[in-house]
């Protein structure tokens, strides 16, 4: 079983790559602990997370951006095609210091959107790309490896644009934080909540970091095995 791995180049990327798992999912847990233990914090401001981000988003002029709520745990996101802010029933009814701070988070991506931050629209163009390619890589890979090396070359060409989106993600995430927390510390919580607000969006960046770095080391992986059977 070692050499049928090390075959396929897990002799050399095995480890880094098993050691970036674990990463992402400790990540998985730390967002997850992160979010229930200040889900049970209720804010001082009492309002809940839609309200807050209404709160943010109006007083930026951004009376345009709906909100809406989704099915789902920690499913929030901002649709910048419908200027849609869409928060989790926990998140959007929810008034503890989690739910204000996710809530500002993803207002802090409406802002981006409106301000034409380049990252973000960098991001947003690579989407459908990197959204096309995730469904077919895996297929194309698996098929080089069976019928002919192309295949493979073309699967590991489409692996690059998600790992592109990966990498792009990471300061549009970084910057929606900064911009929620300075938001957040403008009247709408106290100095004393502050540390909770950025342990919660410091603990969600993670997961972005931990993805990014699995994307990488496995398209250097893949790079490696394109090169021995050449």
């Amino acid at each position: 079983m070692f050499g049928y791995y090390y075959g396929y180049g897990y002799g050399s990327w095995g480890l880094p790559l098993m050691i970036a798992i674990l990463i992402s999912l400790y990540a998985q847990i730390k967002v997850s602990s992160s979010f229930n233990k200040y889900l049970r914090v209720p804010s001082r401001i009492g309002l809940t997370g839609r309200e807050v981000a209404r709160m943010i988003l109006d007083r930026n002029g951004l009376y345009d951006v709906g909100i809406e709520l989704i099915g789902g745990n920690l499913t929030d996101h901002y649709d910048p095609r419908k200027k849609v802010i869409r928060l989790s029933r926990n998140v959007y009814n929810g008034n503890s210091l989690a739910s204000v701070a996710v809530a500002a988070h993803e207002v802090g991506h409406a802002i981006q959107h409106s301000e034409g931050y380049f990252p973000l629209i960098i991001r947003n163009n690579l989407a459908p790309i990197a959204s096309f390619s995730a469904r077919f890589v895996w297929i194309l890979i698996f098929l080089g490896f069976v019928i002919s090396p192309f295949l493979l070359e073309l699967g590991i060409l489409l692996y690059l644009a998600v790992v592109l989106f990966q990498v792009i993600t990471l300061p549009v995430e970084f910057n929606a934080s900064r911009r929620a927390l300075l938001q957040l510390e403008n009247g709408i919580i106290s100095r004393e909540e502050i540390g909770g607000s950025r342990k919660v969006l410091q603990a969600a960046a993670l997961t972005y970091v931990a993805a990014t770095l699995v994307a990488v080391l496995q398209l250097l992986r893949l790079l490696s095995i394109s090169g021995r059977r050449d």
